[in-house]
């Protein structure tokens, strides 16, 4: 089913008193001596690598970050296969993972069912005689995660981070976001009319004839473009007291008696006399549109949905289907095998399961101690960092000192694994599996409702390359699965870790104190630590960030969307900074010993700029810039280095140089 996964990365050494013998070290290779490090330190890294690296036809880029997913899969399908062969007991982890992998493997008779799993659904949208009706589909449907006009989870209350509350959110879409119906650029234009054909394969595949798929496929695009309309844009959806909004359910109720909050909450299983309503324009134009678009349509509408929610595990012409719009999207030219594809369903919705089963195999309780005294240094660095900062009053630095000692972490995988005996598995039962699966997810969020929030739980698997900071629970997470090369290497010598996994873990900390962050107190809280005067100050220098970006092109006239990707590029700025200051405290970050060739500062540099070693197509460049809260990886290099003197002395940058930033407009943050 639909899964988008985000963040970033990754992996490391210690401190100097645990530093790795001096001998030991990892060649630098790849570095083009012909160009210039100030004129574009990216290139200058990788452009041996970039421009030889063949991208895989099955996926849209190659090299770190992201796309060290697919080798991982690699490893998660390896595990899979042995593991579908054994003869497990019933309801252990084995068969669970076993047997779901290979009911997915099993294409012969997934092709043979066709569409049938998903009839009795679209049967039940034929039956859909009122908008109540539709209203109680939908919430029935959201119980299997078959979202279509409601977007609704339980999780931490801003204002009361302790508690689990329900939300909503704005749905109801198909494309990416909301500028995708609206904008009128050629490669905008040719998603659209891919997604309207796409739509319309879908009802030719249920049935449908070529002219009534053509007149449901527009019929649909024309409900969510007036759906999109209502939407906030990614920019908006960054202000963290604007998406928070929590409301009675009575006053819902008398608001938007169409979509009867009371009545939808019942049929959702959730008992609450208030609810947070992320974007409350979203809510009253639904509530509107209930009523002025005809229920004949809205049944057209509701049967899109669900076939596209499905189609990724109903038979091949539904999967080809789906990946022709992929190639629009994303540039991919072919699909990915079907054990990579099995892989990537089984973390997704067995992670934990099979997570142990990859900690045991790949991941040594001594790199997640060696992890965790990593960042515990970091730490230190960073309160040594928020000691110096010249702008920052001595009242706020306390509580920033504060909050950062308060800052929980979780490396590798969890203290207690999540408990899979409500899911039902069976070899020879693919759809059932997957549903069985959604049903108890769901079931295991609403059980959170009214409760204390659980601070051990992790929301990314084990296996997973990325890294992320959770805001309302203060805390920074690495998976076991970013715990390897080129962001962590046991073989490597300081300069390469602290550059490597050690931007990743000054970037998490940032997120902690990012535009958004920043707004958390100590216990996650949305409630406001700074004076107002300091405050201010830091808006000022995130504003900086934000013009700085701004003015930076991909792909010719595209330029970085300055203000979506504020948080990334003041947590990339900030990452580098206190990675260096990290480094300089071990023995070889005093000193000037090169190894083949590079001095310690320099190969620390070059580690942050092989951590982005990434090349993608331009399709789903186009779809990153527009989609992706980070800068494209060139910017994840060069635009921190340009604000990082010590990268000015390493390479000797000078006036002149197209990176060369004068002193007085780097941007220091924290």
């Amino acid at each position: 089913m639909k899964k988008i996964l985000i963040l970033l990365v990754v992996v490391l050494a210690i401190q100097a008193c645990s530093t790795q013998p001096e001998e030991k070290h990892v060649a630098i290779e790849g570095v083009n001596l012909s160009l210039d490090p100030g004129d574009d330190f990216f290139r200058y890294a990788n452009s041996i690598w970039y421009d030889t690296a063949q991208i895989p036809p099955s996926q849209a880029g190659v090299g770190a970050y992201m796309f060290m997913n697919y080798p991982q899969r690699i490893r998660l399908q390896g595990i899979l296969d042995s593991v579908a062969q054994a003869d497990s007991p019933v309801g252990s982890i084995g068969q669970k993972v076993g047997d779901f992998y290979a009911s997915g493997m099993d294409t012969a008779t997934v092709n043979q069912r066709g569409y049938e799993p998903i009839q009795p659904i679209l049967s039940s949208i034929d039956g859909v005689n009122s908008v109540p009706a539709l209203m109680q589909f939908v919430a029935e449907q959201a119980k299997a995660y078959n979202n279509s006009i409601i977007g609704f989870n339980i999780g931490p209350d801003d204002k009361n981070s302790s508690m689990n509350i329900a939300h909503a959110r704005q749905t109801g879409v198909g494309l990416p976001t909301r500028d995708y119906y609206f904008n009128t650029d050629q490669s905008t234009k040719q998603i659209q009319d891919a997604y309207k054909t796409y739509l319309a394969t879908l009802f030719e595949l249920t049935g449908s004839t070529t002219a009534e798929a053509e007149k449901h496929a527009a019929l649909v695009y024309n409900i969510e473009k007036q759906i999109a309309a209502s939407h906030r844009t990614r920019v908006e959806l960054r202000d963290v007291r604007a998406n928070y909004n929590k409301m009675a359910v009575a006053n819902l109720d008398k608001q938007q008696p169409n979509i009867a909050w009371s009545s939808l909450l019942a049929n959702l299983g959730a008992e609450t006399d208030s609810i947070d309503i992320g974007q409350p324009a979203y809510y009253e134009k639904l509530n509107q549109l209930l009523k002025s678009i005809p229920l004949a349509d809205w049944k057209v509408y509701l049967k899109a949905k669900s076939i596209s929610n499905y189609a990724d595990i109903l038979s091949k012409p539904f999967v080809d289907a789906e990946f022709e719009l992929s190639k629009v999207l994303s540039g991919q030219s072919v699909q990915r095998t079907r054990g990579e594809v099995m892989a990537s369903m089984v973390d997704n919705l067995l992670g934990e399961a099979l997570g142990q089963l990859y900690v045991k195999k790949y991941f040594p309780e001594s790199a997640k101690k060696r992890m965790l005294e990593l960042v515990n240094n970091f730490q230190k660095a960073y309160a040594k960092r928020i000691d110096n900062l010249e702008w920052m009053s001595d009242s706020t630095k306390v509580q920033a000192k504060e909050k950062l000692a308060a800052m929980r972490k979780k490396i590798g995988y969890p203290n207690s694994w999540e408990d899979y005996s409500d899911v039902n598995i069976q070899e020879d039962k693919f759809f059932e599996n997957v549903v069985s699966a959604t049903k108890a997810r769901y079931q295991d969020q609403l059980s959170k409702l009214g409760n204390k929030v659980d601070k051990t739980e992790w929301f990314t698997t084990p296996s997973t390359v990325t890294a992320y900071n959770n805001p309302s629970g203060n805390e920074i997470v690495f998976p076991a699965g970013i715990l390897q090369p080129p962001y962590f290497d046991y073989e490597a010598d300081d300069a390469l870790n602290y550059g490597g996994i050690g931007m990743v873990i000054g970037h998490e900390i940032t997120h902690t104190f990012d535009d958004q962050g920043a707004q958390f107190d100590k216990d996650g809280n949305v409630e406001n630590w700074w004076t107002e005067e300091d405050f201010e100050k830091f808006r000022a220098r995130t504003q900086q960030v934000i013009d700085l970006y701004s003015s930076f092109t991909v792909l010719d006239s595209v330029h970085v969307k300055g203000a979506m990707t504020v948080g990334e590029n003041t947590a990339d700025i900030s990452g580098v900074a206190v990675a260096y200051d990290a480094f300089k405290m071990t023995k070889q970050g005093q000193d000037t010993v090169k190894i083949d060739g590079f001095t310690p500062d320099q190969r620390f540099f070059l580690s942050v700029a092989r951590i982005w070693r990434v090349k993608m197509k331009d399709e789903y460049l186009r779809l990153w810039i527009n989609n992706n809260s980070h800068a494209p990886p060139i910017w994840r290099v060069n635009g921190p280095l340009m604000n990082t003197d010590a990268f000015y002395s390493a390479f000797d940058i000078q006036p002149g140089d197209k990176m060369y930033l004068p002193k007085e407009d780097r941007i220091t943050i924290w």
